[in-house]
């Protein structure tokens, strides 16, 4: 059976202030917002609590009961930013940890309490790792997420047992208010009004009178908080194919045991790879710090891969390009990492090669030199040229990712088109270079709309020796509104080769054509 944990944040706002400005935490504080013309809080501590603050209150009514309070502005974009770390953080106990705004998160601990002593001391833990952090929580655990988000919130005890059968957990969720169904307030008023305050007094009612007054989400919501429906959490982070992770006892800091540590996550999950004849296109560092922080370290592939050292190659890279880049270690423990984890995101087949001592290594050499550049540069930044299924010169070639579009492999019996073209003494029919943009030029030529005979072109006039063509290339009338081109190959009398085009219109040539360049032969 499935088991959700459910963390709660009561003071999130206030202790995210506290932990910035360092203030004193038995202090009251609360953050204030605007609401309808008139200042109002938005949360209090426990401090301000006591002294009978609450959230929604009039900030006029809160200084005459409480003289002395601080208050800060609100920041909603900042909580949620707070939140995310948190639930970032919270990946070190499940890869499956999904936001559950405004003040908590949902974890899916599926098979992982084992790993920390039993489901009741994970609940400890998390709790007292936060509260270390300067966080107030609260955690549950139970089969559904609606009962563990119920019970973080209002139930006095926190862990539902996974052999619970449905009479024991109405039994023990029975006692909780309406409010743990997470209902609206007006229909909260609503079951009130009609004398019904606890979960009990739905579940002994009939359901047919009440869904007609309060609609049928009343419950849907009750059988999914009994475990009669399934509702699936929705991650943060999208589960990893493969993992491997080292923790440690004592925090390490030092950057040789970090990347040591990379290298035999690397052959453990190699290990799994090789398993599933599946190699690795994308893979993620994680490096949790005993202060609360994450950190990542992210590097795709150009290929399938699962060689150790290879992949703690890569990182290596990337810790040294961060560390040129920012000039500071990104490396930096600050009070140290317990736990490193080695995930790799993306995966693709990757079948054993024949091992073939007469086959050169150039292709394995590339690969390896686009992950490397890959790492130092970004993925996205190392690009090869393809060519495009199309006529117009302007948009035959496309820049593409390396890492992402691997290149077409040529038969050695076959070698191509390609190769045919720059064959010995064969001269190409396009230009190794184009220039940016076609640049005009003054053509000379004998009979009109004839070749040049000469033409100048960036002030410079050149005699024209021996000319081919023309070719005339229409573009895609579908994509592009342009002129026809007749293109010529050209020679002048020192021997530099143009590629030139004649510039006419789709329909009828009754303008005078312009001449443009190019490009130009090696």
């Amino acid at each position: 059976m499935t088991r959700y944990l459910s963390l709660w944040l009561p003071s999130l706002a206030t202790d995210r202030i506290i932990r910035r400005t360092a203030a004193a935490r038995e202090a009251p504080l609360a953050t204030i917002a605007k609401v309808k013309s008139a200042q109002r809080l938005a949360a209090v501590n426990r401090a301000a609590a006591r002294h009978g603050l609450r959230p929604g209150m009039a900030l006029a009514d809160a200084r005459a009961i409480l003289p002395d309070l601080a208050c800060c502005a609100a920041d909603e974009a900042a909580e949620a930013a707070t939140l995310a770390a948190i639930t970032d953080w919270c990946r070190r106990f499940t890869p499956l940890a999904a936001l559950d705004p405004p003040d908590g998160m949902m974890l899916d601990v599926t098979g992982a309490a084992h790993l920390f002593g039993g489901e009741a001391k994970l609940l400890g833990e998390i709790e007292t790792r936060l509260a270390a952090q300067g966080f107030a929580a609260r955690a549950a655990l139970a089969p559904t997420p609606e009962a563990a988000w119920a019970l973080a919130r209002f139930g006095k005890e926190r862990l539902i047992e996974d052999e619970a059968r449905e009479a024991d957990m109405r039994r023990r969720l029975g006692v909780l208010p309406l409010a743990a169904l997470r209902l609206d307030a007006a229909v909260l008023a609503g079951l009130a009004q009609a004398g019904l305050r606890r979960i009990d007094d739905l579940i002994l009612r009939p359901r047919a009178p009440l869904a007609a007054r309060f609609g049928k989400p009343l419950f849907v919501r009750l059988d999914a908080l009994l475990g009669r429906a399934k509702r699936p959490i929705t991650p943060r982070f999208e589960a990893p194919a493969y993992l491997a992770e080292r923790r440690f006892a004592e925090p390490v800091v030092q950057r040789e045991t970090i990347e040591a540590t990379i290298l035999a996550l690397a052959q453990d999950l190699a290990r799994l790879l090789a398993r599933r004849g599946e190699g690795a296109r994308q893979l993620d560092v994680s490096l949790f710090g005993v202060d609360g922080s994450v950190k990542h370290l992210r590097a795709g592939t150009s290929r399938p891969l699962r060689d150790a050292a290879v992949i703690a190659r890569l990182f290596r890279e990337k810790i040294e390009a961060a560390a040129a880049m920012d000039e500071r270690d990104p490396l930096d423990a600050g009070f140290g990492f317990d736990l490193v984890r080695l995930a790799a995101e993306a995966v693709e087949r990757q079948d054993e090669d024949q091992a073939n001592w007469l086959a050169p290594a150039a292709e394995e050499d590339l690969a390896d030199l686009i992950d490397r550049l890959g790492a130092r540069l970004g993925v996205r930044r190392v690009v090869r040229l393809e060519q495009s299924d199309t006529h117009w010169p302007d948009f035959a070639v496309t820049a593409l990712p390396c890492a992402l579009s691997p290149p077409p492999r040529h038969s050695r019996a076959d070698p191509g088109h390609d190769a045919q073209i720059f064959a010995e003494n064969a001269l190409p029919s396009r230009p190794i270079r184009l220039l940016q943009r076609p640049e005009p030029i003054e053509a000379i030529a004998s009979v009109p709309d004839g070749p040049p005979l000469r033409f100048r072109w960036r002030r410079v006039l050149h005699d024209i020796a021996a000319i081919e063509g023309p070719e005339r290339i229409a573009p895609e009338w579908w994509k592009h509104r342009a002129l026809t081109r007749d293109y010529f190959r050209a020679e002048d009398s020192e021997g530099r080769r143009f590629w030139l085009y004649r510039e006419g219109l789709y329909e009828s040539e009754t303008m005078r054509p312009r001449w443009f360049m190019h490009g130009l032969f090696a």
